[in-house]
């Protein structure tokens, strides 16, 4: 289960990367396309501010777009294969209510009527966890949490 779970954690990040991908990308060329057409009127004012709207639209997407591309590359990246018995990248801390997989911050997740957190190699809680092993207690949400498995 250990390494099949965390592969399919894994393909839903990818799969939900994907979607975010193509979303930003769609907003990105619509913004483009809306400064592209911005009509030229009697008021070039009016004109040339819409075309810097959309640009600035443009730009918006394509930061966001950079951005989870960088994440995609990052989560392929994430060896799901290898048993880890530390938190580390790969590594997933289950409790008896939430799941912790150090991956890409994706942020917390109901995957299968379980409770997932993505959490950055460099989130603050990533590094709170950094020392923790099987039987520790940790805190999340005001919520004392037994760790009873990593790998």
């Amino acid at each position: 289960m250990d390494s099949n779970y965390k592969a399919s954690l894994k393909r839903w990040a990818l799969d939900h990367l994907s979607q975010r991908i193509a979303v930003a990308n769609e907003a990105m060329q619509q913004a483009q396309e809306a400064a592209n057409s911005e009509e030229k009127s009697s008021a070039g004012d009016k004109y040339e501010t819409g075309r810097a709207m959309g640009h600035l639209q443009k730009d918006m997407h394509a930061r966001q777009l950079a951005e989870l591309v960088r994440e995609l590359a990052a989560l392929h990246a994430v060896n799901t294969d290898r048993s880890v018995h530390a938190p580390g990248i790969g590594a997933l801390l289950r409790t008896d209510t939430v799941d912790f997989f150090i991956s890409i911050g994706l942020g917390k997740q109901v995957i299968d009527r379980r409770t997932v957190v993505f959490l950055s190699p460099k989130a603050p809680l990533t590094q709170t966890l950094q020392n923790s092993k099987t039987g520790d207690t940790i805190l999340f949400q005001r919520e004392s949490l037994l760790i009873r498995e990593i790998f």
